[in-house]
């Protein structure tokens, strides 16, 4: 299955920690690359937020946001009693000294270890912190999915143009190599003196032979299966369309250098038309 590397999804979940949200955005990018942002109180579990994503996605630049909203949480505060009357106690002993001081409630609640909140079992939390995680992947994945196919069917389209380019190739070769041995006889022939047949069959051949791309052509349609089964595989493409695009182009290359002729001119500029627009796709392929 083809898959871009450019997608956004998100999911959220509500437990004992509150409400956990996951963003996930990604881009193109040569390997993966992880931006994870997390609460101080997720931090911890930043090691195993990394291997879950690596295990789901080979390539691109991934943004990862986690927020937690605790609202739930604040249903868990408790006053630590025993604090608050050490407070009381002390505060009572100080106003007979400092008859002046006036001691808020509010300023005895900020006052460290006297609002108590009853702790989350870390493996709890990393249990929800995954399995919004793992939902945000699998939406993540199926749009990925969904814009590589389209990516698929582009590339499908260019191939089936390539593959037209080097048959009508095929096709005109042997009238230029007619042309050839006739423009050669024609040159000949406006020498003063009779020509050897033998250096005129030399000639020939080596005029041919240099414009002969039959190789380039048979390996143009080698790469064309090749990345037509390349498509149809179950994994991760990216790295492999890429060098058969270096493949596709240095043969569009070596035809242009070879031509003789204005159609097998015509027809490497148009393969390098198509191959760039290949490698453009390819770019965003995982």
């Amino acid at each position: 299955m083809t898959r871009s590397m450019t997608a956004y999804a998100s999911a959220e979940t509500t437990g004992p920690a509150g409400t956990l949200s996951c963003e996930l955005r990604t881009v193109n990018h040569r390997y993966l690359e992880l931006s994870p942002r997390l609460p101080d109180e997720l931090r911890v579990f930043e090691s195993a937020l990394r291997e879950r994503i690596a295990a789901k996605l080979s390539r691109g630049k991934v943004d990862v946001t986690v927020r937690l909203r605790g609202e739930a949480r604040a249903e868990s505060l408790q006053v630590n009693a025993t604090a608050l009357a050490r407070l009381s106690e002390l505060a009572m002993d100080l106003e007979a000294r400092f008859p002046r001081m006036n001691i808020e409630f509010t300023e005895l609640l900020r006052f460290p270890g006297v609002l108590q909140q009853s702790e989350v079992d870390p493996d709890v939390l990393q249990a929800s912190l995954l399995d919004v995680l793992d939902r945000a992947l699998d939406a993540l994945t199926a749009t990925r999915e969904r814009e590589g196919a389209k990516l698929a069917e582009l590339l499908k389209e260019r191939l089936d143009a390539i593959e037209r380019i080097v048959a009508d190739v095929r096709s005109f070769m042997p009238q230029i190599r007619e042309g050839l041995r006739a423009r050669l006889e024609s040159r000949l022939a406006d020498l003063k003196q009779p020509a050897d047949p033998g250096r005129l069959e030399q000639e020939l051949v080596l005029q041919i032979t240099r414009s002969d791309v039959d190789e380039e052509l048979d390996r143009l349609t080698t790469h064309i299966g090749e990345t037509r089964r390349v498509l149809s595989t179950n994994e991760p493409v990216g790295r492999r369309l890429d060098f058969l695009m270096q493949e596709f182009n240095r043969e569009a290359n070596t035809l242009g250098s070879k031509a003789v002729d204005v159609r097998s001119t015509n027809a490497a500029v148009d393969l390098k038309v198509l191959i760039e627009q290949m490698r453009e796709q390819v770019q965003n392929i995982e």
